[in-house]
């Protein structure tokens, strides 16, 4: 696989992102200005981390506009924790919205603070039963039309696709020394735009 991917790299959880994606033979690149939109890359990365400040720093760097724009013209993105935020139509627990590109609504930290983080194995769709890492969770109360839902914990939905935008509750980057099946769906969806 040699695509260029570009990570959203202003805070969070990037670093893991970038080195799962490298280990599968694809090229990363840091999104870390507007300037960095420019480049012709094949998907993107929004990974966890604060959803509240991603978002500020997005605007403030000029990112926003040309980040949404792109996935809203269908560019493949893989969304984990508060990327999956940023993507939501609506936040039943926050009256701020951020791209509004997937007509999902999401609760922040549903899974309370840190000391409610916790790890399992789950059916993943057609990937089978993966492993899934959960730190100050949302997940996903409600999905629209068009989105497929992929992966449920306890009942509720930790994992969704609606065209080119893969949104998750859990860290994938985080258990690729037992899997990296997320990380190759996202790069098949790159491939296959």
């Amino acid at each position: 696989m040699d695509a260029k991917i570009g990570v959203l790299a202003v805070q969070g959880a990037f670093i893991e992102h970038i080195q799962a994606l490298t280990a599968l033979g694809a090229e990363c690149v840091e999104l870390r200005q507007a300037a960095d939109l420019q480049q012709e890359l094949a998907g993107w990365v929004l990974p966890g981390g604060e959803s509240t400040v991603q978002g500020k720093l997005l605007r403030d760097l000029g990112m926003y506009d040309g980040l949404r724009a792109k996935i809203a013209a269908g560019m493949p993105v893989l969304a984990t924790c508060a990327g999956m935020i940023l993507l939501a139509e609506k936040l039943s627990n926050d009256d701020k919205v951020h791209f509004a590109t997937m007509p999902i609504t999401v609760r922040r930290n549903a899974y309370g603070r840190q000391l409610g983080s916790f790890r399992t194995h789950a059916d993943f769709g057609a990937l089978g039963t993966i492993p899934m890492t959960f730190i100050r969770a949302p997940y996903i109360e409600k999905v629209g039309e068009g989105v497929q839902v992929l992966a449920q914990v306890d009942g509720k939905i930790v994992a969704a696709q609606y065209g080119n935008q893969l949104a998750l509750a859990f860290h994938p980057e985080l258990d690729t020394f037992e899997s990296t099946a997320v990380h190759e769906y996202f790069l098949k969806m790159c491939e296959d735009k």
